[in-house]
């Protein structure tokens, strides 16, 4: 009996072993991003070109990066609800609605990354495009406090206008490195730097508290008076810009007092904290009709 019990835990260690192989990349040993690349796929976040090839060296093109970080950030459009449903088309021309990572530009979009309408998905992107998107992805899960201080990038010449504060705050974040003094920008990022990227990221997010939002002063409410008849005027009362749809506006009500004023008194809301919203500018605003022969005055409500 004893015989039989250990003989059935030297067979089931070695199915354990063999599963544990069939799982296990064979050519990333040693390489720098292969703890990343073994987080990532036991998070069901990246796999492999088979069973046994991660191809580390191999490079990553535009859809695949984007599709890597919505999975890695765990980005969706949940909190959003739409008329239509959209499509891939609604947002890129070169993207087929019917393609396997459609889903992802949409969503990508819907939360502010900065992907232009004519990318060609199949290209190969570089390692100052990715820095773009993995920060905004990063920005998507909150505003990081950062310290205030100006890396020197020995060939900084090279890096695009546009990607400089992205990839700054990558490398204060310490989510990317130099390498020695260097970003190489133009150079095309390969799948394992990508996966080491990534994987930094997260635990970036992580590890790290966001800052809350503030919310902005009741001085920036302000409202415009447009005539529409002789005897009715449309009163449109604004908050400015917003980085979010988090924010609102509304109008509690209406007082007509005997002096000829009209007190409008509006709320204010802030975006929920449990909610994630698209990082895009927004100007929450609400109209309301008030006779003319009354002076529109602002109130905050209680």
């Amino acid at each position: 009996m004893r015989k039989r019990w250990i003989s059935a835990i030297l067979v089931l260690l070695l199915l354990l072993s063999v599963q544990a192989n069939a799982f296990a990349f064979s050519d990333i040993k040693g390489d720098a991003a292969e703890a990343d690349i073994i987080a990532l796929r036991d998070a069901g976040i990246v796999s492999g070109m088979s069973a046994e090839q991660f191809a580390p060296k191999g490079k990553v093109t535009y859809a695949q990066a984007v599709h890597l970080i919505v999975k890695g950030f765990g980005l969706n459009i949940d909190h959003i609800r739409f008329i239509k449903q959209p499509l891939a088309s609604d947002f890129y021309s070169n993207v087929p609605n019917d393609s396997w990572y459609a889903e992802s530009f949409i969503i990508a979009n819907l939360n502010g990354l900065s992907i232009p309408q004519d990318v060609n998905p199949n290209s190969v992107i570089t390692r100052e495009q990715f820095a773009q998107l993995l920060f905004e992805g990063i920005s998507v899960k909150g505003d990081f406090p950062l310290i205030q201080i100006w890396i020197n990038i020995q060939d900084e010449a090279d890096v695009s206008k546009e990607y400089m504060t992205s990839i700054q705050s990558l490398l204060i974040m310490k989510v990317a490195m130099l390498e020695d003094g260097n970003f190489l920008p133009k150079q095309e990022v390969t799948r394992g730097e990508a996966a080491q990227l990534l994987h930094r990221a997260m635990q970036f997010v992580k590890k790290h508290q966001p800052i809350a939002p503030a919310p902005p002063a009741d001085h920036e409410v302000s409202m415009n008076v447009t005539k529409v008849t002789d005897a009715v005027n449309q009163v449109t009362v604004s908050w400015g810009s917003k980085p979010n749809p988090g924010y609102t506006i509304g109008i509690d009500r209406i007082e007509f007092r005997p002096n000829g004023e009209a007190w409008i008194y509006y709320m204010t809301g802030t975006p929920d904290p449990n909610k994630m919203y698209p990082q895009v500018i927004v100007e929450p605003k609400v109209d309301t009709y008030v006779s003319s022969a009354y002076k529109p005055v602002l109130k905050p409500a209680k």
